[in-house]
C-alpha cells in the first residue's frame, strides 16, 4: 500500500537544527568542547556572495560552509571580529539525501557537520577519518 503523501513535508531547518546539535553532541570528548564553540546556522540556500567566494555557480552542490579562522591560524592577539560558524543548507542537504537514497538525514547532517568543523580545527583527512567513518 503506498504511503499518502498529501500531508507530509520535508525536514525543516528546525529539524536540520537538531540533526547538527546531535552531530555536536556525538562528538569524541577532545573535540566536544572547542566545537560547542561555533555556532550553527541553517539556511535553504547559500547566499551568492558564499557561493561566488567558494567558486560554486549552483546553490544545490554546496551543503556547508564553515565562516571563520581556522585555530591553527589564530593568534592570541588577534581581536575577534565575529563568531566562527558552520551553515548548512537545508534544502541542497535535502536534495543530496534524497539522490542517494542510503543513508540516514542525521548521518549525512552528521558527515556535514564533522566536515565543516574539521576546517575549524585544520584537519587532515585523517583527522576527519578518526570521527567520521565517511572519510575512510
Amino acid at each position: 500500500m503506498a504511503q499518502d503523501w498529501a500531508n507530509r513535508n520535508a525536514p525543516g531547518i528546525q529539524v536540520i537544527e537538531i540533526l547538527a546539535q546531535e552531530a555536536l553532541e556525538a562528538l569524541p570528548e577532545f573535540a566536544a568542547e572547542p566545537a560547542r564553540r561555533i555556532r550553527i546556522n541553517v539556511a535553504d540556500f547559500a547566499s551568492e556572495e558564499v557561493l561566488d567566494s567558494v567558486g560554486i555557480e549552483d546553490g544545490l552542490e554546496l551543503t556547508g560552509h564553515y565562516e571563520g579562522i581556522p585555530l591553527v591560524e589564530k593568534s592570541y592577539s588577534d581581536q575577534p571580529t565575529a563568531i566562527d560558524s558552520v551553515w548548512l543548507y537545508r534544502l541542497p542537504i535535502l536534495f543530496e539525501w534524497a539522490e542517494r537514497g542510503d543513508v540516514a538525514l542525521g548521518d549525512l547532517v552528521a558527515h556535514i557537520v564533522v566536515h565543516e568543523i574539521a576546517h575549524h580545527f585544520g584537519w587532515s583527512d585523517e583527522d576527519i577519518a578518526k570521527i567520521d567513518k565517511w572519510w575512510e
